[in-house]
């Protein structure tokens, strides 16, 4: 298989892929595509020949089958392999685990729009003026400890649902933006978001991340060069 993806320092929709299939040993070929939106970049043709959305990532079987959007990825991939956890086994926990991703899919709209994932930067100052000033912020954040709080202690940790699962791939960009921006959660929360990143998986793709050296300006809301 292969996983097209954007650049690793700016594309939390390819993080959560890339991170679940290493998390579980799944083998694929990783080709990752620089995000460049212009009419007729290197970036538009490329992605634009792969999948209708014109987005990533995109799971590329050997025969050609293409799956886009990180839910049907996460579905296919659990479906080719029922012997991994990819979801809890419970049932109830499972139904859960698919309700947070969902709900993660589309929402916190506001945590994503002003805290925008960027990996190699930190922007604690930033963090703190919109903390202050955004009640939607304070309010997506409000709503994620809850989430969290409430499968973390039904599971007892470390991960949402004891182990790590598709649920947790899915929440590592979060991780990384409430890091990154400095968002005050609970020790709880904290603990958890320390736990995600702390996962080899996600430490590979954080690693592989500071190592591109891009600037894309498009994704850079808060700085003006690296």
């Amino acid at each position: 298989m292969k996983l097209y993806i954007g650049n690793k320092n700016y594309s939390s929709w390819s993080m959560r892929s890339g991170v679940l299939l290493a998390a579980f040993g799944i083998p694929f070929e990783e080709v990752k595509l620089r995000f460049d939106f212009s009419p007729d970049s290197p970036w538009t043709r490329a992605i634009a020949a792969i999948t209708p959305t014109k987005r990533v990532p995109v799971l590329v079987e050997d025969d050609g089958f293409t799956v886009w959007d990180t839910l049907a990825i996460t579905e296919y991939i659990a479906d080719r392999h029922p012997e991994l956890p990819i979801w809890p086994r419970d049932a109830r926990a499972r139904a859960r685990a698919r309700s947070l991703c969902a709900e993660m899919h589309a929402g916190f709209s506001r945590l994503r729009s002003l805290c925008p994932m960027n990996i190699e930067a930190f922007f604690p100052d930033v963090g703190a003026q919109l903390w202050a000033e955004d009640e939607a912020l304070r309010a997506d954040v409000a709503r994620l400890e809850q989430a969290w709080g409430d499968a973390l202690q039904a599971s007892g940790g470390p991960f949402l649902f004891g182990a790590f699962s598709a649920a947790d791939a899915y929440f590592a960009p979060v991780a990384v933006r409430l890091s990154r921006f400095g968002l005050p959660v609970s020790d709880a929360a904290a603990a958890y978001r320390d736990a995600l990143l702390a996962h080899p998986a996600v430490e590979d793709w954080v690693a592989e991340s500071l190592r591109e050296q891009d600037f894309i300006v498009e994704d850079e809301p808060y700085r003006q060069q690296r």
